[in-house]
């Protein structure tokens, strides 16, 4: 197995708010759609994010997540403090709660937290250490 991530896959409450959220709110373009069940968005290189209808998720992946989120945080990296501030600006103008106000961490960086409308976390930083190289390889 390659070490590589080709989908983020989010299991929803309901397929249509998080659509919204992210597709009208944060202006992510919507690769292909299933309404009702799932939306695919491309979010980087060779990388999708799918908003799955959380019942069929766990149908398939044969899972019990009852009463809860499950415990994941999605990162988004950039290149500046300003950028940071402004991500987490635009994230809460389309309708997430700032769970954590962006602060400098004491690893050096700077970054706060959003909740999307299901309640998932969104690491939004800025890590001076950290680059991509043109063939992707990232070094922290």
């Amino acid at each position: 197995m390659q070490p590589r991530v080709d989908f983020i896959s989010l299991g929803v409450r309901s397929v249509a708010a998080s659509r919204r959220f992210y597709a009208e709110g944060l202006g992510w373009p919507v690769h292909r759609e299933f309404p009702g069940d799932v939306v695919f968005i491309q979010v980087n290189h060779g990388l999708i994010l799918s908003l799955w209808d959380a019942g069929q998720m766990q149908a398939e992946a044969d899972v019990d997540a009852p009463g809860g989120v499950p415990c994941i945080t999605l990162s988004h990296n950039l290149g500046s403090t300003d950028e940071v501030d402004q991500v987490m600006a635009d994230a809460a103008a389309a309708g997430a709660a700032i769970v954590a106000a962006p602060v400098t961490q004491p690893w050096g960086g700077y970054s706060g937290y959003f909740a999307d409308p299901d309640g998932f976390r969104w690491e939004v930083a800025y890590n001076p250490t950290w680059t991509v190289d043109d063939d992707g390889k990232v070094t922290v």
